[in-house]
């Protein structure tokens, strides 16, 4: 998001406020350039090594989005039979989807099996019958929990002992055992410690249980390190340092390869890290209202399109687009829910007048796709932006979509 030479915000060389009037408000917009630019980052601090990019689309799973990513060259990361389904709407190969879901039925791994794509495998039980059933006539991969805390929040931290995620390091015994007596055939690895991981230490540690595993396995063709990289929020936020961590694992990857006798192929997962930054949320200021401490300015969305503050503690920078030269002053953002639904509290923003449209920065990840219909309210509508043209992909929620699925039986 720039100002442009009139000092008014666009996204993708198209102003927003020109957007909201379009398309209304709230809205969601997506702008691609910014996706390219975070895949070919990856791609080039990953450029010594034999990589590979699946997009988790649990992250944003608008199938324009999806398909656009697809065309960059990346497979996708699916976490349920849905999103697989998804993923073969927007394009992508069976063979270039991983599935890799949790606490789900044997009958749901053994759907995503039946469409092609590739299973990863998060605990025992499921391993077994999967193996009991199909053998070796499937290859799977199996996720391992390295026992190691990262993450920039509890809620997202999914590779610590206490995780309900991937089985455990000490469990390899087990793992072997029931791969040896049904015959099959594991061809990766995979682990995910958490999102917003800011200390690379924790990708390298991680990296050196993925290789100590590995070691147990002979026949891998890859090794799955999730993702998790930690993207700008703030102003000068720190963000996980790609290009760093590109050199150092590039380079321990490639030794343990020549270790193990063969070129594995290292394998990302990332979602946030690349359409987080890409997408925003625009939202019209409904009402002003001064308490003894606190000003408020309270606007025509929240928690409801945008929970990660109130869930996640998250921050999001807000921008005035409507005044943005206008004096800061301290305000607390709310939302329309009837819970206390804050988005910023005694936050510095442009002077703040109704009828004013805010911007929620870093709101392409985890923002639509967690948004719901709570007070019989209707999502907002979503814009993608390619090449200097805005598209509209996907309509705004009326009353009729909310009573789509309800049976009236007066």
């Amino acid at each position: 998001m720039v100002k442009d030479n009139n000092g008014q915000y666009e996204i993708g060389g198209i102003g927003i406020a020109s957007l909201v009037e379009k398309y209304g408000s709230p809205l969601y917009i997506y702008d691609t350039a910014i996706i390219r630019r975070q895949y070919e980052r990856l791609i080039k601090a990953f450029e010594n090594t034999r990589l590979d990019i699946h997009y988790a689309c649990k992250a944003l799973n608008n199938i324009n989005i999806m398909r656009y990513i697809c065309g960059l060259g990346a497979g996708l990361d699916a976490v349920s039979i849905q999103e697989v389904q998804l993923g073969f709407k927007a394009g992508f190969d069976p063979k270039r989807i991983i599935y890799t879901s949790n606490s789900v039925s044997v009958l749901e791994y053994e759907q995503a099996i039946e469409t092609g794509v590739h299973v990863n495998i998060d605990n025992l039980y499921v391993l077994k019958q999967i193996g009991d059933k199909y053998g070796d006539s499937v290859p799977v991969s199996i996720r391992i929990n390295p026992h190691i805390m990262g993450g920039g929040h509890l809620k997202i931290s999914t590779g610590h002992a206490d995780s309900k995620f991937g089985i455990s390091r000490h469990r390899i015994p087990d793992i072997l055992e029931i791969v040896k007596t049904c015959g099959m055939k594991v061809s990766g690895l995979h682990m995910h410690t958490g999102s917003d991981i800011l200390d690379i230490d924790v990708f390298l540690k991680g990296a050196e249980v993925m290789f100590d595993v590995a070691r147990h396995f002979p026949n891998l063709q890859f090794l799955d390190f999730g993702s998790g990289f930690k993207v700008p929020y703030k102003p000068d936020d720190y963000a996980t340092d790609i290009e760093l961590l590109g050199s150092l694992l590039t380079q321990r990857f490639n030794d343990f390869c020549k270790e193990y006798g063969k070129e594995l192929t290292l394998k990302f997962e990332p979602g946030k890290f690349l359409v987080s930054q890409a997408g925003y949320l625009a939202a019209k200021v409904n009402v002003m209202k001064q308490t003894a401490s606190t000003v408020f300015a309270s606007v025509d969305t929240g928690l409801n399109h945008l929970i990660r503050p109130m869930f996640y503690d998250a921050y999001h920078h807000i921008i005035n687009a409507s005044n943005p030269n206008g004096t800061p002053h301290v305000y607390t953002v709310a939302g329309y829910i009837c819970e206390t639904d804050t988005f910023a509290k005694d936050r510095e923003i442009s002077e703040i007048t109704v009828g004013d449209i805010l911007v929620f920065q870093n709101a392409g990840a985890y923002g639509m796709t967690m948004a719901s219909n709570y007070n019989a309210r209707p999502r907002p509508a979503e814009v993608m932006l390619r090449d200097g043209k805005d598209y509209l992909i996907r309509k705004r929620e009326t009353l009729d979509d909310l009573l789509r699925n309800q049976v009236d039986i007066a």
